[in-house]
């Protein structure tokens, strides 16, 4: 059954580029005085997770891709008939996500590239929460008694925070398109 996208429990706005926020890593120890809650992350829990996942990388974009052309057969059209070369851009953009945990700011430009880039695919604000939904479920999945709450949790802040600076990059790419 296809999804309402108008019916997911958030929904992601691109902010505006005067409100840029840097991203921060910050460990599961951390005290919770020196943390930003929107933009910290579980680092052990989402390492743990992916790690747990990265031998079976090409059953999850499997999994992933299948799932979200049946829970949204809308963005089916954005994406190519092969989709071979598709499912390993998006698990090398999860592994070098995965590698720059510990410094996300050094990725944010190569998160807003892509965002721009998306805006040209023709991705729109409304297509970001199924596609995080969808392949957290299929993490979870494929991680079946091992997938904690912990892991849901950490999947789906790091989920925001990559969201909200590939927003910002569509927002800028739209700007400079309509100069």
């Amino acid at each position: 059954m296809p999804l309402d996208l108008h019916c997911l429990e958030y929904r992601l706005q691109p902010p505006h580029p005067s409100r840029r926020r840097a991203l921060r890593s910050v460990p599961a120890d951390a005290s919770p005085s020196t943390q930003e809650p929107e933009m910290s992350l579980d680092l052990e829990a989402l390492e743990t997770s992916f790690d747990l996942l990265a031998p079976r990388g090409d059953e999850l974009m499997d999994e992933f891709y299948a799932r979200l052309f049946e829970a949204a057969p809308s963005v089916r059209p954005l994406f190519p008939d092969d989709m071979q070369r598709q499912k390993t851009m998006l698990l090398g953009a999860l592994v070098l996500l995965r590698k720059s945990l510990r410094d996300l700011d050094a990725i944010a430009p190569k998160l807003r590239e892509l965002g721009a880039r998306h805006v040209a695919y023709g991705a729109h604000p409304d297509h970001y929460p199924v596609v995080g939904a969808t392949l957290i479920n299929a993490m979870a999945t494929l991680a079946g008694d091992a997938w904690t709450p912990e892991f849901d949790r950490a999947w789906n802040q790091a989920f925001v925070v990559v969201t909200t600076v590939m927003l910002e990059g569509a927002a800028e790419a739209e700007l400079q398109a309509a100069a």
